[in-house]
């Protein structure tokens, strides 16, 4: 055998060798390449699978898009038309204002003048009511004087009552002096001179009391304010007389004066004076203060 045989030899073996593993690998890559396929295969029906899932939510998400845009388009029409209501609604309370701004500096101006007025009233009427203090205790010192006047004169007149009385008393012994000395003279053969001309004889009057100085209390227990009118509680049993004067008060203040017109037994009637407060059923009143 001739070494080019051997060498073809070799090389044939070699080649049936290296053919061998080629289809060996072959084989093996195959099998490799039906399962990818089939692996692929899988991935894709599962993959289409989701790319239509995910088409069916595109659909989806696109008519949630117009759905929404349609809601928002709706929206944004209420709300321009809202807005539009709001600028003209802004733009009439921006009136109002300004016309409440004017107002208010106007209604300051007057409350400014107003304040003012009340100051100078308020000033003017302390001053009054100053003038009215004096004047009322200017009133209650010459009331006072009054009455001591009033008891002087009442005093003096009881005086001049009481020496009337001693007067008719002293022409009435005249008198009986007289009869006893005619009656005597007569006796006596004697005719008398002359009858003396004298008052007819009378019961002697006694002495009247005066009763301003005495202290008279009442109560009035009855006020007219329309004909300024009031009663007290006291009358003519108790001393009360036409023309006296009662002073009316309430605790320490003084009401006013209740001069005594009309007088009955047990109650007096009086024109109400010097009045500063409204007189009430049970405020007191007495000739002296």
């Amino acid at each position: 055998m001739s070494n080019l045989t051997k060498i073809l030899i070799v090389l044939l073996t070699i080649s049936a060798i290296f053919m061998c593993g080629i289809v060996v690998t072959y084989v093996a890559n195959a099998e490799n390449y039906k399962e990818k396929s089939a692996k692929l295969d899988s991935e894709r029906a599962s993959l289409e699978q989701e790319k239509e899932g995910l088409n069916n939510q595109l659909k989806e998400k696109i008519q949630q898009k117009d759905d929404l845009e349609k809601s928002l388009n709706g929206q944004i029409a209420t709300l321009k038309t809202q807005a539009d209501d709001l600028r003209a609604k802004l733009s009439a309370a921006e009136r109002q204002t300004a016309e409440l701004v004017e107002r208010t500096n106007s209604f300051a101006a007057t409350t400014k003048d107003f304040q003012a007025t009340v100051e100078k009233q308020t000033q003017l009427l302390s001053t009054a009511q100053e003038d009215v203090k004096k004047l009322k205790a200017e009133q209650i010192k010459l009331s006072k004087e009054l009455e001591q006047t009033s008891a002087a004169v009442v005093e003096k007149n009881a005086l001049i009552d009481s020496a009337e009385t001693e007067r008719r008393r002293l022409i009435e012994e005249k008198a009986d002096l007289q009869n006893r000395l005619d009656k005597m003279m007569q006796t006596g053969g004697r005719t008398p001179a002359g009858t003396p001309v004298t008052q007819e004889k009378g019961r002697a009057l006694p002495a009247q009391t005066g009763t301003a100085n005495a202290n008279l209390k009442g109560q009035i227990t009855q006020v007219d304010m329309k004909n300024s009118l009031a009663t007290i509680s006291i009358g003519s049993a108790d001393g009360v007389k036409e023309g006296m004067k009662f002073h009316v008060t309430r605790g320490s203040d003084f009401i006013c004066d209740v001069l005594i017109v009309d007088v009955d037994t047990d109650k007096a009637v009086g024109v109400l004076e010097l009045v500063q407060q409204s007189p009430n059923v049970g405020d007191n009143a007495s000739t002296n203060l």
